[in-house]
């Protein structure tokens, strides 16, 4: 409900803090007092449009605070959630207009869009005026309002889910035909690219082992060449060029030749032989290196090819090497699918057929109810209208089928509330066919038959009694109590038997000082309620018939 209502620099309004509880809160006051200011104010915390004129005369802005206290998961929280606000005990919607028209809008003091502030405040607050009608008068909320009535909360959640079912069913079913097509167009690559990947026959972790053998490898014929080339030098094959014994032995037999007694070549001659000797040694174990064998060639060529061919099929296909045996696994199972397809598309069929019924069946059920729903909720209203003074009135529930297109989780119906305001006349939509006045007073009878399903806890109607007087006003003010037993009501109203049914009474005056006016809003105690319902019996001069005929009003509506 509407816990409380800040006011500041708003036309009129300087400073206002308003507390409103639970009930019937009345708000009385002489014409252009200021009381449609209030409600605007009201609009201004709950989205309306913002215009530079709200803002007081000479202020660089206005805002208006509307602190509401939701029952718990009320749908506000939901919305809360959804935004990612962390829901509080109150939920406080502000607005802050420039002067220049500009606005910001807050929930719970966080920065917010002004379409979020009006979806809350959709939850929040129903406004029944003469010319703004919201709420009831859009043939949107008229199904839901009717299953509530009806106490078809169970139908309707059964409705919901065979729906939900059903689409689920045929999004499974279009996603499997999907697959099927793009198979199907697909096949003949799809063939071939298994049958190349399986004779291929790629193994996970593939690649790393063939590239270590392959570098092992090629070192080992780096070897083998390094050996060869070393013996090459130690025995060159071109036997004209000689080696290093070739030479050593010519050296020696050089200096052999010497003149006797030859004595300072000996120790030269026994270096040489020594070399002669090494180089020897070392032939023999280069070539015993060479005999040991390195790297066999073929197995080598064998592995390039082999790794050579993966890497290509991965370019191929846009992967890397790792990822050929799930390409294959993949490639195999939209085969797979291909070859299988048409049995698990038949399947689906059959489900989402199957699934079709059961939303048929519990749409069908929802629809008989609501017929039923509508019988009584039109014999109900049919008794309310009389004393409003709708006896010509007639209040009818149309419960139309929809094509198949228009089907949806709140059922197959269309649920249109229509009203015939004088015999003889076409039913039509409430806005269309019921006059401000007129509609009003619908709009209240809807409510006392409808406050048990509504799920905003706060009603606000403006002027609901215009045009009316007597036992009429009377019987709107019984039936505002009525309605307040479930919901929290707030009303503007000019009758005195509506206002003494309130049980909270709020006086907006205007007052003038200086040259300027200000708008204040006072609440009334008992003695103070008294004379303002005399006021309003009596006019400007109140009378002791006046006070008396106050407190025969009051008698039984005070604590």
């Amino acid at each position: 409900m509407l816990a409380s209502l800040a006011i500041r620099d708003v036309v009129l309004i300087e400073r206002l803090d308003l507390a409103f509880g639970a009930g019937l809160t009345v708000l009385t006051g002489e014409t252009g007092a200021g009381k449609s200011i209030l409600l605007d104010s009201l609009g201004l915390a709950c989205g309306a449009r913002a215009e530079a004129g709200m803002v007081r005369a000479g202020q660089a802005q206005c805002s208006v605070t509307a602190a509401f206290l939701p029952p718990e998961r009320h749908p506000a929280l939901a919305l809360l959630a959804e935004q990612g606000i962390e829901p509080e005990e109150t939920l406080v919607l502000r607005r802050v207009v420039q002067a220049d028209g500009r606005s910001r809008a807050f929930v719970n003091d966080q920065p917010v869009g002004v379409a979020l502030l009006r979806r809350l405040a959709a939850t929040l607050v129903e406004v029944q005026g003469q010319h703004d009608q919201v709420g009831l008068a859009d043939p949107a909320t008229h199904a839901g309002l009717l299953d509530a009535f009806g106490g078809m909360e169970g139908r309707r959640n059964a409705v919901g889910a065979a729906w939900r079912g059903w689409r689920e069913a045929e999004r499974a079913l279009a996603t499997a035909r999907e697959a099927i097509a793009a198979a199907q167009r697909d096949e003949e690559f799809l063939r071939h690219a298994v049958q190349e990947l399986s004779d291929l026959a790629p193994v996970e972790g593939e690649e790393e082992e063939l590239s270590k053998e392959r570098q092992r490898l090629q070192q080992g014929e780096r070897r083998n060449e390094s050996i060869a080339a070393a013996l090459a030098e130690l025995q060159p094959r071109d036997r004209r060029r000689g080696g290093p014994s070739d030479a050593l032995r010519s050296a020696a037999r050089a200096l052999e030749r010497l003149p006797a007694p030859n004595e300072e070549a000996q120790p030269i001659l026994a270096l040489l032989a020594q070399a002669q000797d090494a180089v020897a040694e070392a032939e023999t174990l280069l070539e015993r290196l060479m005999n040991e064998g390195g790297p066999d060639p073929r197995r080598l060529e064998q592995l390039e090819d082999r790794l050579f061919g993966l890497r290509a099929a991965a370019r191929k296909h846009g992967v890397a090497v790792v990822e050929l045996p799930a390409l294959l696994a993949q490639l195999k199972d939209r085969l797979g699918a291909l070859d299988a397809g048409t049995e698990r598309v038949a399947g689906l069929e059959r489900a989402a057929t199957e699934a079709r019924a059961a939303y048929l069946a519990a749409g069908r059920a929802l629809t008989e109810a609501r017929t039923a729903a509508a019988k009584r909720l039109e014999s109900a209203l049919g008794k309310e209208l009389p004393p409003l003074k709708l006896d010509r009135a007639r209040f009818f529930v149309e419960v139309a089928a929809r094509e198949e297109s228009g089907w949806s989780a709140d059922g197959m119906d269309r649920v249109t509330f229509l009203v015939s305001t004088n015999p003889g006349q076409t039913p039509g939509h409430l806005q269309k066919i019921a006059s401000g006045g007129e509609l009003s007073r619908l709009m209240l009878a809807l409510k006392v038959v409808l406050a048990r399903g509504s799920p905003v806890p706060t009603l606000i109607f403006d002027e609901v009694d215009a045009g009316i007087g007597g036992a009429t006003a009377a019987a709107v003010g019984d039936r505002l109590a009525r309605v307040a037993e479930r919901l929290q009501v707030l009303v503007v109203t000019h009758s005195p038997q509506v206002a003494a049914r309130g049980a909270q009474q709020l006086r907006v005056a205007k007052q003038v000082k200086g040259e300027r006016a200000a708008t204040t809003v006072e609440p009334l105690g008992k003695r103070e309620r008294r004379e303002e319902i005399a006021r309003m019996l009596a006019g400007e001069r109140v009378t002791d018939a006046a006070r008396a005929a106050a407190d025969s009003l009051l008698e039984g509506t005070l604590l």
